[in-house]
């Protein structure tokens, strides 16, 4: 076990016993200890890969790996320069490669690896090839086309997919929502506000309010159409507005009908002033060069508003959105480029000094003071963000998910951030950490868990509306950010009495599952909530014999594949595809791994076989080879890839059941 400063327990105790000890058993001592100290396979994979990892940390102290979605952020990509009327054939044709190489035997494209086609993403690519100038004759584009129009053709896409067929001409305005710019003019009291909804509905919202009331249509300079992918005239098509497919769904598909037949005599007036609101909104987010939100989605809609507003290319606000833009771009090999949904330096920072610590990393040597560094100077201290309007009064302090985000810092990012400072024993954290602390407390929702950004965003009523088909608008607690809030208060000392200890503990259990289980929003999936559970009852010293992780463990015992691995698919967010597993992986055996010892199981034969498991599995360098999306944007909606997975979990989970192993001790010492 490792102690406050990242020590190996075994050796403390070892140099302790020889203090203490006369010349001849010191002697003695380092006569067996010569015997012993040979490494082990498993010391050699913990120290080979730590060095690796270690050489993968940028010059000033952060780690930032690849992240990867599906192919609707790179078919956006080229679609928002074909609005712009600024093709650039040379990155274009980099990127047609890329959906070209993730496009499935059926024809279709998937939202993660091997999985099932989605139609959104595959109208957009297909346009977005088409665009790059690829013959709708070729085979693979002929297959997708059968395939889009064998499941009720283009008409039948998500809302999203439709108001950028709008934007090019492809549909009428009529086939999308109605959402007026004037929501901007609310009272924070209405049914509807972007108080209401998530961090990232709204820096998407906000834009898009603009664009679905000013209607510009894309400069589309090649004049591509993708007419052939209808089953009739597109002004002759039905277009699904109920979101959720029920009786409240078809209340609000109602109310719709109504609004965009009032909408029409809104005054003038107040869709100008809506409009300023909007822009108002919009301008303190720019956030330089990582972009409204932080994410692509928000950024490409920010870049297509300023542009529908008239704004020239050398406006500063224009000029900053558009180079957010090209920021997310990235090469893969020398034929290859595509565009990722943001950036996750933070992540991947706190993340890879977990890991690097637990492998036995000086905190006071170069790496770990590169890193505490490089987290320190992005501590959020001093921006009220929207998280604020649930919370006025609560002072800042907390990080975000991206280079910069002010405005919306992460609550699940703070506190792995927290609990990484901790571990290093660096007085120099102690006051960002008392702030962090703070702010974590008071971002605790009523019932007891945490949300990722915002607190209380809870008013379900808002998923039926005929926008939220993608059925992601809002951010309520979650079992893993809780489990993580839980875990790092508990390591900097509150006790499990605790009123916010409390609640949370009462909240996971809650939440459990019947087979054990707990959901995973933020990771895929049962593992993954499973694992961040069990360490906050580790965390909080909970009885290991206790029912509820007894059957925790037992759940964990149960997945695991003949190969000594664990896996899980992206389809496991569809309740009848639960259990679902196409091949083992080295993130999620990481995760079962840290569950089962944080349930004082590393003794356990499921442990051993687990490890044995990632000691046998191909690696390159730092990281095991991984092709299987384990992380989530929306369940069902948007999947993640995270490059450093692969590379910090494993490592993690080596190093803890070496230490643990060696200090003979079931309890884990830090909250994660």
């Amino acid at each position: 076990m490792l102690n406050s400063r990242g020590e190996d327990g075994q050796a403390a105790s070892q140099a302790a016993s020889q203090a203490a000890s006369g010349p001849a058993d010191v002697a003695g001592s380092r006569a067996r200890d010569s015997l012993i100290a040979e490494p082990s396979d498993l010391d050699r994979l913990v120290g080979d890969t730590r060095a690796a990892l270690r050489d993968l940390q940028r010059p000033d102290g952060h780690w930032v790996f690849e992240f990867e979605a599906d192919a609707t952020i790179p078919a956006e990509y080229i679609l928002l320069r074909a609005f712009l009327g600024e093709p650039d054939d040379p990155r274009e044709a980099k990127i047609a490669n890329y959906l070209r190489g993730i496009q499935s035997e059926d024809g279709g494209w998937p939202l993660y690896y091997q999985g099932h086609t989605d139609l959104s993403a595959t109208i957009k690519a297909y346009f977005a090839l088409k665009m790059t100038g690829d013959d709708p004759g070729a085979e693979h584009m002929c297959r997708a086309r059968g395939l889009i129009r064998a499941r009720g053709g283009a008409a039948q896409a998500n809302v999203f997919t439709r108001i950028m067929l709008a934007l090019f001409g492809q549909v009428p305005w009529h086939a999308v929502p109605e959402m007026p710019v004037e929501i901007m003019l609310l009272p924070r009291w209405f049914p509807f506000h972007l108080s209401k909804v998530s961090y990232w509905s709204r820096t998407v919202i906000v834009p898009l309010l603009i664009l679905m009331t000013v209607k510009p249509q894309a400069k589309n300079p090649r004049a591509v159409r993708i007419d052939e992918l209808f089953l009739r005239d597109p002004d002759d098509e039905r277009y699904p507005m109920n979101a959720t497919g029920d009786a409240m769904g078809a209340f609000f598909a109602g109310l719709n009908k109504l609004l965009r037949t009032t909408s029409r005599s809104f005054p003038k007036g107040s869709r100008r002033w809506a409009i300023d609101k909007a822009v108002e909104f919009m301008t303190p987010r720019l956030n330089g060069d990582d972009g409204m939100g932080g994410i692509f989605p928000a950024i490409a809609n920010t870049v297509m508003a300023f542009d529908a507003l008239g704004r020239p290319q050398d406006d500063p606000d224009y000029a900053i959105a558009r180079q957010a833009v090209e920021k997310l771009l990235i090469e893969r090999g020398p034929d290859k480029m595509y565009c990722q949904p943001c950036l996750s330096p933070v992540w991947d920072t706190c993340l890879a000094a977990h890991a690097m610590l637990e492998a036995g990393e000086d905190p006071d040597g170069v790496a770990m003071q590169g890193a505490i560094d490089w987290m320190l100077e992005r501590e959020i201290a001093e921006t009220q963000g929207d998280w604020s309007w649930r919370r006025p009064g609560l002072p800042p302090g907390g990080w975000a998910f991206q280079y910069r985000n002010d405005y919306y810092p992460d609550v699940d990012d703070t506190a792995v951030v927290v609990m990484a400072l901790e571990r290093t024993g660096d007085p120099r954290c102690r006051p960002a950490i008392e702030r962090a602390t703070d702010w974590i407390l008071g971002m605790q929702s009523s019932n007891g868990g945490w949300g990722a950004f915002d607190a209380e965003n809870e008013y379900y009523y808002m998923n039926h509306i005929p926008f939220a088909d993608h059925g992601a608008l809002l951010d309520p607690p979650t079992v893993d950010v809780t489990a993580r809030c839980i875990s790092m208060l508990a390591q900097l000392g509150f006790g499990r009495d605790h009123q916010a200890i409390r609640r949370g503990l009462d909240f996971l259990r809650r939440e459990q599952e019947a087979d054990g289980s707990w959901f995973g929003r933020w990771g895929v999936n049962y593992i993954y909530g499973t694992w961040s559970a069990l360490c906050a009852f580790n965390a909080c010293e909970d009885d290991l014999s206790a029912p509820h992780i007894r059957k925790a463990a037992a759940f964990l015992k149960s997945w695991q594949k003949p190969d000594g691995g664990w896996g899980e698919d992206c389809a496991t967010y569809w309740q009848e595809n639960r259990g679902t597993v196409k091949a083992s992986t080295a993130s999620q055996t990481a995760w079962a791994l840290l569950g089962l010892m944080a349930a004082g199981e590393v003794g356990s034969e499921a442990v051993r076989r687990g490890v044995a498991f990632l000691e046998q599995a191909p690696r390159d360098g730092a990281k095991w080879r991984e092709k299987w999306y384990t992380g989530i944007g929306f369940p069902r909606v948007f999947y993640l890839n995270y490059h450093g997975y692969s590379a910090y979990f494993p490592l993690w989970a080596l190093a803890r059941y070496r230490n643990l192993r060696q200090a003979n001790n079931a309890r884990v010492r830090f909250g994660m």
